[in-house]
């Protein structure tokens, strides 16, 4: 297996998106998937870029990406969010998840970050495990509140 980790780059952008959308069916929400590949390279390559990605492929082929982008916390100052991590249902359990893991704390740790932040799922019982393996603080008493597009236009 030939793994590499390296930046993503414009191109790698349909091929994330793809697993954007595979995540998206196993976190049972793939009607919730609504940006367009134009969209998503602009906002990863465009003229004022909000995301970065490492992705890892194996024989030239993606097979795993995480994305991520500064977060400002008023409490802590600037954070890594790292807001997409997978690696494909048949590439997993060969330690490219960990490998692409370690890179984003990695880029934590030498960025002027105060620390990594994510989300998990309260039932993936495979994730769930998979951080606590890097003794992850897991917060409960927090809810997600959002608004869509729709909702700020009809306010």
């Amino acid at each position: 297996m030939d793994l590499i980790i390296r930046t993503a780059v414009e191109d790698d952008c349909a091929r994330i998106l793809e697993l954007i959308n595979e995540l998206a069916v196993y976190e049972r929400a793939p009607e919730e998937v609504t940006v367009t590949l134009e969209h998503f390279i602009d906002a990863g390559f465009g003229e004022n870029p909000i995301w970065k990605a490492f992705v890892a492929t194996v024989d030239g082929v993606i097979v795993g990406f995480a994305l991520y982008y500064t977060r400002y916390s008023t409490w802590k100052g600037c954070r890594l969010y790292l807001e997409d991590f997978i690696v494909t249902e048949e590439h997993r359990g060969k330690g490219i998840g960990k490998v692409l893991f370690e890179k984003v704390i990695e880029e934590t740790k030498n960025g002027n970050y105060s620390g990594m932040v994510w989300q998990v799922l309260n039932w993936n019982e495979p994730a769930i495990n998979f951080y606590n393996k890097y003794k992850a603080r897991l917060e409960e008493g927090w809810l997600n509140a959002s608004f869509s597009k729709e909702q700020v236009n009809e306010f």
